[in-house]
């Protein structure tokens, strides 16, 4: 799962949402230098890639991207899986996404000395770009694409997976609304373990 997911699986608590949206810049047990409900954060948001790396339906999904995008198959199902919670966010969410994205936003730039260097060095063009609002459309997606294949110097061309996005659209958005049910319930029961 991509950045919108993990934020809207962190439920209500901001401290929450902001460990769960950095949590790939800490490494191992790093995460104890943080205050509680942050870490919470970020051991919510090992759980959802645990959970997701292994489940029949997600791999199901990234099998179609893999034999031409190899390792970065991942990175890609995980975007597109994004883009259907956007899509979709009305299911999800009673409250606008572009609302929702501002509100974290400012969640953000009000807790900077909270972010890792990697997220505040982020931020500006997740803003600038409105990534969370992006995810909602095929071309918020290229965009996405095109600069995730700057990011990686371009190993593969991210950027042409919208090929397969629509290739087998509804089977994603089905498997992805499965998926993310699944999905769902456990953080439900992973925070109220932590």
């Amino acid at each position: 799962m991509n950045f919108l997911a993990h934020i809207y699986l962190s439920g209500d608590n901001d401290l929450i949402k902001i460990g769960n949206f950095m949590a790939d810049s800490i490494r191992g047990n790093k995460y104890d230098d943080y205050p509680t409900e942050i870490r919470k954060g970020i051991l919510l948001h090992r759980a959802i890639d645990s959970f997701t790396d292994m489940h029949p339906i997600y791999r199901q999904s990234k099998h179609r991207l893999h034999e031409k995008y190899g390792h970065y198959s991942g990175v890609i199902m995980d975007i597109f899986y994004d883009h259907f919670l956007a899509k979709n966010w009305k299911t999800y969410s009673n409250e606008k996404l572009g609302i929702y994205a501002e509100t974290f936003y400012t969640l953000l730039t009000d807790n900077l000395e909270a972010l890792t260097d990697k997220a505040k060095g982020m931020l500006p063009y997740m803003i600038g770009r409105n990534w969370l609002v992006s995810y909602a459309s095929i071309e918020g997606l290229e965009m996405i694409m095109f600069q995730m294949d700057h990011r990686t110097k371009n190993r593969v061309a991210m950027h042409e997976s919208i090929v397969e996005l629509k290739q087998f659209y509804i089977e994603f958005e089905k498997e992805f609304g499965l998926f993310f049910e699944e999905l769902k319930q456990h953080c439900q029961q992973k925070l109220e373990e932590l």
